[in-house]
């Protein structure tokens, strides 16, 4: 709908550069744009003028009831007519509602990438919700975009879990007295994967330490069956999946090219990064002093295999911890002769949950952390999915899992869920379909009725620029917005049995369409009836 006036716009006045507002007062139009005020200088002449010069030139009743200029703004009021043409039309298309054509721009998007110790935990969910949502609208915009995550599976912590199992097994199968390290991994999961472990190579592997790495890595591809399934019940599958230990056979041909661009020096007998150079606080060690390559050798070695893919744009979403890290990886770029600017790192912030008001208790399967697969469980990936996107990913989130109990407004997908399900029913109270009423047309469509149908057409921009600025909150606030402006019609307006039933049916389908897609792109299955 925005596009088709922008297009409009630029088009009548030969033009690409038009800024189109929506004005906070629908009484004052639909859209607004301030393009007289950037012509002023260059015609000579006041805002206003040029303003009610180009309302004159923009009329156009097909689309437009009315085009007016109010202090050097032009404001655009659309007709039924054209808001009619764009319903039928959604309504007669619902698989292409709001969708836009293929782009060329081709996207890698990573995220999540959690260590394969363990079970994902609850922090890690909110980066994979806000990577398969974004993955998810950008898809439906046309763009070509790859989801791909990278294992962790070289380095301490693999050694850690090799350690953490022969622990586990000990203690809780064998029921022996263990001296645990300062440093290990806990959880229920050990156990079991202890048990695979011994019944597959037998009971004296768990003491033989020359055999922890081949238990690591062993147990790696058990945690990884772990994750997937808790991913998948989430309602997030992958198109890729990276290995770290696969890359390392490529350090030496990345830092011959390091070397080449003079990017890494000597120092106590370790070789450093001369990440400085890029804004980062301090240069970084990517080979220690015994020869192995560090965590961040292994993290250019990666970029430079994605940027070899040739994507147009890479995009990853890392946990807050990693905010001292983007300048190191943005420097190891440039300096293998790419563009830095291409990468666009997302930081996930932390969650706090709540219960009944207090912290919610850790879990004891994980150990010491709330784990993922808990939470989805008890409020379903629904909830779970929805709430995360209630906030953006880069601010601080705080919920009440009690709250989504609520069967009022105070619980926001019950809240629109419920104007979806009320559609519906209102539909099979009525005994209507909608074959029935999409000939309907809105020439005597009352005021609260077109702004609902205006309203109900803007997903097509909110997926936009939500999309744009990686903000999927956007969409939740939209659709939140637009099931209270469901509830609000439907309780100031009597639809079954009055005069205008079919056209209030037919205004209450176009808003149940965009509600239903809305959710469907960020994973949520709208509700049929509740």
């Amino acid at each position: 709908m925005q596009n088709l006036v922008k297009e409009f716009i630029e088009k009548k006045l030969n033009t690409t550069n038009i800024v189109l507002e929506k004005p906070k007062d629908i009484s004052l139009g639909h859209y607004a744009t301030p393009i007289a005020f950037s012509l002023a200088k260059e015609l000579k002449k006041s805002p206003m003028a040029i303003a009610e010069e180009l309302a004159n030139e923009l009329a156009n009743p097909n689309m437009f009831e009315k085009v007016e200029a109010v202090k050097g703004f032009i404001n655009f009021k659309l007709s039924s007519t054209f808001l009619q043409i764009l319903v039928d039309n959604a309504l007669s298309n619902k698989e292409e509602f709001a969708k836009q054509e293929k782009k060329d721009e081709k996207i890698l998007l990573e995220f999540v990438s959690a260590n394969p110790t363990g079970p994902l935990h609850i922090g890690h969910a909110r980066g994979a919700i806000a990577g398969d949502s974004l993955a998810r609208v950008g898809k439906y915009l046309g763009y070509d975009i790859t989801t791909e995550y990278y294992i962790n599976d070289a380095g301490a912590q693999m050694d850690l879990l090799g350690l953490s199992v022969s622990l586990a097994a000990r203690d809780f199968i064998f029921k022996e007295d263990v001296t645990y390290p300062e440093t290990y991994y806990r959880g229920e999961y050990l156990i079991d994967i202890a048990n695979v472990v011994i019944e597959k190579f037998g009971k004296d592997i768990i003491y033989d330490e020359s055999k922890y790495k081949e238990i690591a890595f062993f147990s790696k591809d058990l945690v990884m069956e772990i994750i997937i399934k808790d991913l998948k019940d989430l309602g997030i599958e992958f198109d890729n999946f990276v290995s770290e230990k696969s890359l390392y056979s490529f350090w030496d041909s990345t830092k011959e090219v390091l070397d080449k661009n003079s990017a890494l020096y000597e120092k106590d007998d370790k070789v450093y990064l001369k990440s400085t150079q890029y804004g980062d606080d301090s240069d970084r060690v990517v080979v220690r002093d015994n020869g192995i390559p560090t965590y961040l050798a292994g993290d250019i070695i990666y970029h430079k295999n994605k940027y070899d893919r040739k994507y147009d744009r890479y995009i990853n979403i890392w946990g807050a911890d990693h905010h001292g890290y983007i300048s190191r990886v943005k420097a190891a770029i440039e300096y293998l002769g790419n563009d830095s600017s291409k990468l666009e790192v997302i930081l996930s912030q932390m969650v706090q949950l709540l219960k009944g008001g207090e912290p919610y208790k850790m879990s004891k399967r994980a150990g010491n952390v709330i784990l993922m697969s808990d939470i989805t469980e008890e409020i379903g990936a629904d909830a779970l999915r929805f709430i995360f996107l209630t906030r953006k990913s880069d601010t601080h989130l705080e919920f009440d899992i009690d709250m989504l109990k609520n069967q009022d407004s105070s619980n926001p997908i019950f809240y629109i869920n419920y104007a979806h399900a009320r559609i519906n029913q209102v539909f099979k109270k009525a005994e209507v379909t909608l074959d029935d009423i999409k000939d309907v047309d809105f020439s005597n469509l009352n005021q609260d009725g077109l702004n609902l149908v205006y309203e109900s057409l803007l997903l097509e921009s909110i997926l936009t620029e939500a999309f744009a600025k990686r903000d999927m909150q956007k969409i939740t606030e939209y659709l939140y917005s637009l099931a209270s402006s469901v509830h609000k019609f439907y309780n100031e307006h009597k639809v079954i049995g009055s005069d205008e039933q079919s056209v209030y049916l037919k205004v209450l389908a176009i808003a149940a369409l965009s509600i239903n897609v809305g959710l469907g792109l960020l994973g949520i299955t709208a509700k049929e009836q509740m």
